[in-house]
């Protein structure tokens, strides 16, 4: 990770990545704690409604960590530098959250993807006014047990790196007493 000399500091995020920011985090704990519901439930009708808005707002989800990726590059002048106080683990640990939750917004919903197309029983992924999505990968009732396992543990792993990026925030900005450290009101 290159160092910027403090200087050079930015004070917020550019709107439009703020808003994003805030989109897709509700998004995406919308759709773990729609998963973790609607897969406790028995097949029916309320499974059935859930699963194809499970499917298009991953789709979603996916489309906006492209656009998330876009954004950090249009605006990498524009972007807060980290803060220079940080302890170097700190601002690598920083670093790798961020990453993460990047590569798994993008991760994720692939293997969603992945797995309902490979079920042989699969009534398509939707999206939105699309009425299906193609399905790109072969009927196998095999990938898909190996797809479903892993987008099922990519969503733990992203709920448990989102729980740290917030962690994160609230220690500095709660232990830390604000100053530099604080970046929750780079996001606001």
């Amino acid at each position: 990770m290159i160092e910027r000399p403090p200087t050079a500091s930015v004070a917020k995020y550019p709107l439009f990545m703020r808003i994003l920011h805030w989109l897709r985090a509700s998004l995406v704990l919308g759709l773990i704690g729609s998963g973790l519901y609607m897969t406790g439930l028995p097949e029916g009708n309320v499974a059935a409604t859930l699963y194809p808005n499970h499917k298009q707002f991953g789709v979603l989800v996916w489309l906006l960590a492209l656009i998330h990726l876009a954004l950090r590059w249009w605006y990498k002048s524009s972007i807060p530098y980290p803060p220079s106080n940080l302890a170097p683990w700190e601002k690598w640990l920083s670093h790798a959250v961020h990453q993460l939750i990047i590569v798994l917004t993008l991760i994720t919903p692939l293997l969603g993807y992945s797995l309902s197309s490979s079920f042989t029983q699969s009534d398509g992924v939707p999206f939105f006014f699309i009425s299906q999505i193609p399905e790109l990968l072969p009927k196998n009732d095999t990938a898909f047990a190996i797809f479903q396992m892993l987008h099922k543990y990519s969503s733990f792993a992203l709920l448990a790196i989102i729980l740290l990026h917030v962690a994160g925030t609230l220690k500095h900005r709660l232990l830390d007493k604000g100053g530099d450290t604080d970046v929750l009101p780079r996001m606001f």
